[in-house]
């Protein structure tokens, strides 16, 4: 269960799935209770559908049950109609990370977050429709819609420096961003110092493209990049100079992708997520065999 959480960012480390859970309490005592719970029946649900257990050992078959636990309570409140939407979402998350891993295991490409992405758009998209799923659900709006500028101060710098490693989990406190880095760090200071500089460099893309101060500051244009960051830097493509240069291109991509998105699911009515990051790891993974001076990790 631990290591499901910990997978979120690619560790398979029991105590950084601790800490990280820790921080999703110090977010809010709902992020880690709805956390929890997609962990465990995501993880359950694959045990009991005869998921190859190495896979369940390492935290394979729960992470994406925790984003859609902490998703969904951020989106949709908390009540008692969430709880079970995040059950039923968590066990369709298994079923679907099943399908994406088969479809595509030839291509030697991940599933990584798809599968959250795919369900929770679905959930989300659907929500206005049902009463008794609605009727409770927070703003979730930007910060920038009550708070517009681009004009990006010291205090949006630094906050969102540590807001892009927590907005993984959908934590904008700079402070529960310091200490998913810690738990990063107890896995691997290497993965650490990526996570930080991925969201550098996403922050200061979504700066220099001029993107709403509010935003930056609250690590909306770091966590893709973050994601991205640690995906291809030694996870999926095997660490180099220049594997590390494909990297910050990677990451500042995702960081510019996230405002192209936001802009289209905003329009129905939907959420980024991890699409971003999502998109751009397979399309950066997919091509480096044909790319000499770098390889695949592993």
């Amino acid at each position: 269960m631990l290591r499901g959480i910990a997978q979120v960012d690619f560790q398979p480390n029991h105590w950084t799935g601790l800490i990280f859970l820790a921080a999703l309490f110090v977010g809010g005592w709902r992020f880690g209770v709805f956390g929890l719970v997609g962990t465990v029946t995501a993880t359950a649900t694959a045990y009991l559908l005869g998921a190859a257990r190495d896979r369940v050992a390492a935290g394979l078959e729960g992470f994406c049950g925790t984003l859609v636990g902490v998703a969904l309570v951020l989106y949709l409140g908390v009540h008692w109609m969430t709880v079970a939407l995040v059950i039923g979402s968590a066990v369709a998350v298994s079923v679907l990370t099943a399908a994406m891993v088969t479809v595509l295991a030839p291509y030697r490409l991940p599933a990584s977050t798809a599968p959250f992405c795919v369900v929770t758009l679905v959930m989300v998209l659907g929500a206005p429709s049902f009463d008794r799923v609605w009727a409770h659900h927070p703003n979730s709006a930007p910060p920038s819609a009550s708070d517009p500028g681009t004009a990006m101060t010291w205090h949006d710098f630094w906050h969102g420096l540590f807001s892009g490693i927590g907005q993984v989990f959908f934590q904008d406190e700079w402070y529960v961003g310091l200490i998913f880095l810690a738990g990063l760090a107890v896995a691997s200071r290497l993965v650490a110092a990526t996570a930080l500089a991925g969201s550098l460099v996403g922050l200061l893309t979504g700066w220099w493209l001029g993107a709403q101060a509010a935003d930056i500051g609250a690590g909306l244009y770091g966590y893709n990049a973050v994601l991205t960051g640690i995906a291809l830097t030694g996870t999926y493509i095997a660490l180099s100079p220049v594997g590390a240069l494909y990297a910050v291109i990677g990451a500042a991509t995702s960081a510019a992708l996230t405002a192209g998105l936001t802009n289209l699911f905003t329009v129905v009515g939907g959420h980024t997520l991890t699409w971003p990051f999502v998109l751009v790891m397979w399309v950066f993974t997919a091509a480096v065999p044909h790319l000499s001076r770098l390889a695949r990790a592993g």
